[in-house]
C-alpha cells in the first residue's frame, strides 16, 4: 500500500472511531503505567535489599553476669569471645557495646514512648556488634565461633528482622503486577473490540478494495497501524504519568525517609528508562493484538 493511501486510511479510521480510540489509549496508558510502576517497585526493592544487606550486623548478646561486671570487654570471658569472633571468616570488625551504651541507644530509638521509661540498663545485655564482609557465609561463621562458649546469651541476626520488611515489599510488588495483569487483559479486549468495530464501520470500502484486487494484508494494514499508534500514544502517556508521579507524589512521600538513609530515592534515570521502554511495548502489544483479532475474527 502506498504511504499516502495508508496515511489517509489511518487518519480516517482514528477520526471515525475517536471515542473508542481514546478509550483504548487511556486503558493502555493506565495498564502500562501499572506495569512501569511495578518495575520501579522491583528496582527499589532491589536497592533496599542491597542497602540493608551491606549494613546488617550480627549481634552476640552476652549473659547477665558478663554484661554487669565487664564494661569494656577487658575481662577474660568477653575478651576471649571477641578474639574468637574477630578471627572468624567473613568478619570485618567487632565493636563492644556495654549495658550503658545499649541503654542509651534504646532510649534514643524509643524516645517519647512509655517503654523507654520502663527499661533499665540491667535489662539490656552487653553485645558484640559484628560487621561482616561476607553476608552469606559470615553469620554461620560467627555462630560457629561462639557456639557453646561461656558468656553467650544468644546470637541475633538482623537479617531475620529485615526479612519481614522484604516479605512485605515482595507482597506489594506481587499485588502491583497482579493488578497490571488484570488491566492488561482488559486492554487487550478493548483493543480487540476497537479493531473489530473499526473494521465493521469500513466494511463497504474494504469490500470494494478487495473486489478491485487488493490483498488481505493491504486491507488489514491500516487497522494494525491504527492500533499500534494508539498503543504507542498510551505508552507515552504512561511514561509521562510515571515522571509526573515521581515529582508530584513519590519524592514528597519518601523525602524525609530517603534523607535519613532508610529508603533509597527513586532515581530519575530509572523512571526515564522505563518510560521510554513503555512506548514500543504499547505499540507492539496493540499491533499484535490487532493482528490476531483480524486474522481470527474479521474477514477483511
Amino acid at each position: 500500500m502506498r504511504p499516502a493511501l495508508l496515511t489517509r486510511e489511518v487518519s480516517s479510521g482514528l477520526r471515525r472511531n475517536v471515542t473508542m480510540t481514546v478509550a483504548m489509549v487511556l486503558t493502555t496508558a493506565v495498564t502500562l503505567m501499572s506495569v512501569g510502576a511495578g518495575l520501579l517497585v522491583l528496582r527499589t526493592i532491589d536497592d533496599i535489599s542491597t542497602l540493608y544487606t551491606n549494613r546488617l550486623e550480627i549481634q552476640v548478646a552476652l549473659t547477665a553476669d558478663v554484661s554487669g561486671s565487664d564494661q569494656d570487654c577487658s575481662e577474660p570471658t568477653c575478651a576471649s569471645l571477641r578474639s574468637a569472633v574477630e578471627t572468624a571468616p567473613g568478619v570485618a570488625a567487632v565493636t563492644f557495646e556495654s549495658q550503658e551504651e545499649a541503654y542509651t541507644r534504646f532510649r534514643e530509638l524509643f524516645a517519647g514512648q512509655s517503654v523507654a521509661d520502663v527499661a533499665r540498663p540491667q535489662s539490656l545485655p552487653a553485645t558484640l556488634r559484628v560487621t561482616l564482609t561476607d553476608q552469606e557465609a559470615g553469620p554461620a561463621a560467627v555462630r560457629a565461633a561462639v557456639a557453646e562458649r561461656p558468656g553467650v546469651r544468644g546470637v541475633i541476626d538482623q537479617r531475620d528482622v529485615v526479612g519481614t520488611l522484604f516479605d512485605f515489599l515482595g507482597g506489594v510488588r506481587n499485588v502491583a503486577f497482579a493488578l497490571a495483569v488484570v488491566q492488561a487483559f482488559a486492554a487487550v479486549l478493548l483493543i480487540s473490540n476497537t479493531v473489530q468495530v473499526s473494521a465493521f464501520t469500513r466494511r463497504t470500502e474494504v469490500g470494494v478494495m478487495r473486489l478491485v484486487g487488493a490483498t488481505r494484508w493491504t486491507t488489514q494494514l491500516p487497522f494494525l497501524v491504527e492500533a499500534a499508534i494508539a498503543g504507542a500514544i498510551g505508552g507515552a502517556l504512561a511514561g509521562a504519568g510515571l515522571v509526573a508521579a515521581k515529582y508530584a507524589v513519590v519524592d514528597d512521600l519518601v523525602a524525609a525517609i530517603g534523607q535519613a538513609g532508610v529508603i533509597p530515592p527513586v532515581r530519575l534515570t530509572d523512571v526515564l528508562l522505563v518510560s521510554v521502554l513503555l512506548v514500543p511495548v504499547g505499540a507492539v502489544v496493540a499491533g499484535v493484538t490487532g493482528y490476531v483479532t483480524l486474522r481470527a475474527y474479521v474477514k477483511v
